[in-house]
């Protein structure tokens, strides 16, 4: 499979003890060129992917969070927009938006950033997306097809799908059958959570969600095979705690102070996920690092996610 020669060929210049780094970011590399590739096969035929991200007010995070989605979106050949709207935007302006789109037969996918502000309901603004359209995977209907095991048919959540490709990956490289695997989700929000829970009792493994009330949380993840971390809490999921040998898929993403100060003395941030990682890597058998793991996978599974959308509002069958 090209994804784990893409995930592993560089990996193997990276082994630290036992780990295998998945490196991520080629992954995404990979993911975008198979869809990017697509996506000219399918303009040739008349159908060009169309994707609509919509930003209410001026969070500076949202504000590259979005700039890189339409970047990507353009790079892979896609019908792409923006709308802005102000931070004072009412409920009903998002939700006539969000309808017009709905209508618009250009558009195969519609992303409102989040977090709203707020005074806004998300739930109220995704539930309003068209599911054929909910490319972010979050509209109840995608929520509902996953869980009852039909992803043929269901926009799946983009971090839960990219980290699946990894875990795939890994598996195939080390060799480890997910069928029957025992795995530990650690966190149960409806972004990464469940839905991975959801995605690892597709590949028949066993499943156990935990999170930071579970009793003996250490135990619980000493068993797994594989340890999904999506609690939002740096480092809480210790080395001593991981299984020999274990797949170790860190999604947390957490902004921590650093060891180094700026020019003014203040401590430089540095990322960090869930997982102690410079504990884990020697227990481990394969491992995401944070940054350059599971966050590159978001946006190239947004633009797969998309280009479901197209394929299947065309009435074909996506092959991927």
């Amino acid at each position: 499979m090209s994804i784990i020669k893409a995930a592993f060929d560089h990996a193997q210049k990276l082994i630290h003890g036992k780990a295998l780094l998945i490196d991520g970011k080629r992954a995404s590399d990979e993911v975008l060129a198979r869809v990017t590739e697509k996506t000219r096969a399918l303009a040739a035929q008349g159908l060009k992917p169309g994707l609509a991200v919509v930003l209410v007010g001026e969070d500076p995070a949202s504000q590259v969070y979005v700039k890189s989605k339409g970047k990507a979106a353009q790079a892979c050949g896609f019908h792409s927009i923006q709308h802005d709207l102000a931070a004072a935007a009412s409920e009903a302006e998002l939700l006539a938006l969000v309808e017009k789109l709905n209508a618009d037969p250009a558009i195969h996918g519609i992303l409102v950033q989040l977090p709203l502000p707020n005074r806004l309901d998300p739930s109220r603004v995704i539930e309003a997306i068209s599911p054929g359209k909910d490319v972010d995977g979050l509209h109840p209907f995608n929520a509902g097809l996953i869980a009852s095991g039909d992803t043929k048919r269901a926009l799946v959540p983009c971090t839960p799908a990219g980290s699946m490709v990894l875990l795939d990956a890994a598996a195939a490289a080390l060799n480890v059958n997910l069928s029957g695997a025992e795995a530990v989700v650690v966190g149960r929000s409806n972004l990464v959570g469940k839905p991975i829970a959801q995605l690892l009792l597709g590949r028949n493994a066993t499943v156990t969600i935990a999170h930071s009330h579970t009793r003996d949380l250490a135990a619980t993840v000493a068993r797994a095979d594989v340890v999904v971390a999506a609690v939002g809490r740096p480092g809480m999921i210790r080395g001593a705690w991981i299984k020999l040998g274990a797949i170790v898929i860190d999604v947390g993403i957490n902004r921590v102070a650093g060891e180094s100060q700026d020019a003014a003395g203040r401590p430089k941030t540095k990322l960090v996920g869930d997982v102690a990682f410079a504990e884990a890597i020697d227990r481990a058998g394969a491992i995401t690092p944070v940054p350059g793991g599971v966050g590159p996978m978001t946006i190239a599974m947004l633009m797969e996610n998309t280009l479901r959308a197209a394929l299947m509002k065309a009435g074909l069958e996506p092959s991927f």
